[in-house]
């Protein structure tokens, strides 16, 4: 069987456009069944620089600021290394540290002061709207959060959050902390649904990553208006509070 120009150059045209129309064909999106979120994208924990700033006068954000980074470093050094602590044990020991690193000499009493912010967290008071349009919504709720499990249900009772949340996931279920996969993996085993229909909505540039590396959509509030982390995992969505992260869901 032979063919002629015409009818190769026609064959071949209509071959190369076969590839071209499945490249303009977009994924189908799954849609969100529901939002897991961060410890921290609900609770406030910004007490604590005013409660340094009176142990400490005119150091207190310089201990918070050491404080923060020391908590995140063990965390993950923990979770690395297998050797772990819960996270109220990783944040005393990290406000120890953090206070000889600067010199500090931290007395007991404010020392628990400044370890009851987090026993004592307030919301941010963007939470419970949010959360009640997001529940309206038909999405279950989860937290996905290091914290353990005691600070995040004396959080939401403290809060009046109480009935909103279908799942509390702490990472010291799986004695680990995020970003290791085993701790973002809770979510799809509580909630049985696929990563794809889970929003992750973290507080963290690197939290985002993490939950992106997992497998989550992702929504990062980012109160501190802080760069994005060089990581290559962007976030499919950012906003300033939790009200950007209801439009966020709503336009989804």
């Amino acid at each position: 069987m032979t063919i002629d120009r015409r009818e190769f150059l026609a064959l071949a045209a209509a071959t190369l456009a076969v590839p071209a129309a499945s490249a303009q064909m977009q994924p189908r999106q799954v849609p969100l069944r529901a939002v897991a979120l961060d410890g921290l994208v609900v609770f406030d924990a910004r007490r604590t620089l005013a409660v340094a700033e009176s142990a400490f006068p005119g150091r207190g954000t310089e201990l918070v600021n050491a404080w923060r980074q020391r908590q995140f470093d063990y965390q993950w050094l923990r979770a690395s290394g297998e050797r772990y602590a819960d996270f109220f044990q990783v944040t005393a020991d990290s406000l120890d540290f953090a206070a000889r690193s600067l010199g500090l000499a931290l007395s007991s009493d404010a020392g628990v002061a400044l370890l009851n912010v987090y026993g004592e967290l307030d919301a941010w008071p963007d939470t419970q709207p949010a959360l009640h349009a997001l529940k309206d919504a038909g999405l279950k709720l989860a937290f996905l959060s290091n914290m353990t499990v005691s600070m995040l249900n004396g959080g939401i009772e403290r809060a009046g959050l109480r009935g909103l949340f279908d799942y509390v996931l702490s990472t010291d279920q799986v004695r680990s902390y995020k970003p290791a996969r085993r701790a973002y993996a809770l979510g799809p085993d509580a909630l049985r649904l696929p990563n794809t229909a889970i929003l992750f909505v973290a507080s963290a540039g690197w939290d985002v990553a993490g939950a992106k590396w997992f497998g989550y959509p992702t929504y990062w509030v980012n109160r501190a208006a802080a760069p994005v982390e060089e990581l290559d995992a962007l976030p499919d969505g950012v906003g300033h509070d939790l009200n950007d992260l209801v439009a966020f869901v709503r336009e989804r």
